[in-house]
């Protein structure tokens, strides 16, 4: 369907290239960050754990931090998510991924969505930093979504991501289209599952706006 060279260029912009699994070591990161800087990747998605070190390996190069809030099971309280992504963009995060608490949406309790949400929100947008929401699509109805786009949509989150990759379903071409359908010009991140240099830019072609990868090499040199 694409050309090896289509979405190259594109491709290498659009990926956070990623590495969040718990025994992430010094070198590792290492070898992370220098791939963002050689390969021009949008930026670089880790543990809190290691923002510092990533800014000092970056040294002043263009790849963004990415760091994650409620990681990866999303039930942890509103108060503590609040100050985990205050602290994450305060050690120089540039961004930062927070995951919905999934069990207040699977129990219908929009109001604790809601305020979570916005607390967040409100808490990253304070620094001047932008913010994800991580649904964990495979885990919800389609009407469930819907309503977790809505409420996004009303408190101007800057994008919607499909999955941590830790839990079931990632990111597929039918969920991107139905995220892009239904966040009104909120911005679609695409993560979980994408290995490969074809099914990255089919995502891109269906309206993800950024591609979480820990497959970022294979996917530029394919």
């Amino acid at each position: 369907m694409f050309s090896q060279n289509e979405f190259e260029v594109d491709l290498r912009s659009y990926i956070e290239h990623t590495a969040l699994k718990p025994d992430l070591s010094i070198e590792e990161l290492t070898t992370l960050c220098r791939d963002a800087i050689d390969h021009g990747f949008y930026g670089v998605c880790l543990p809190p754990y290691y923002i510092k070190q990533a800014h000092d390996l970056l040294d002043g190069a263009s790849p963004k931090v990415i760091s994650v809030a409620g990681f990866p099971m999303g039930y942890s309280m509103i108060p503590t998510k609040v100050e985990e992504v205050k602290r994450i963009l305060d050690d120089g995060a540039d961004e930062v991924d927070v995951v919905i608490n999934i069990s207040a949406v699977k129990n219908s309790n929009w109001a604790h969505v809601k305020n979570e949400i916005n607390s967040v929100t409100t808490a990253a947008h304070m620094k001047g930093k932008l913010i994800k929401i991580i649904l964990e699509t495979g885990l919800l109805s389609n009407e469930e979504i819907i309503r977790c786009c809505d409420i996004c949509v009303e408190n101007e989150v800057d994008f919607l991501k499909t999955s941590t990759g830790f839990h079931a379903e990632g990111a597929t071409k039918d969920m991107v289209r139905f995220l892009k359908e239904h966040s009104q010009g909120v911005k679609i991140k695409a993560s979980g599952g994408i290995r490969t240099q074809e099914f990255a830019a089919e995502l891109v072609h269906c309206g993800a706006d950024r591609i979480g990868t820990s497959s970022g090499l294979v996917i530029v040199r394919s």
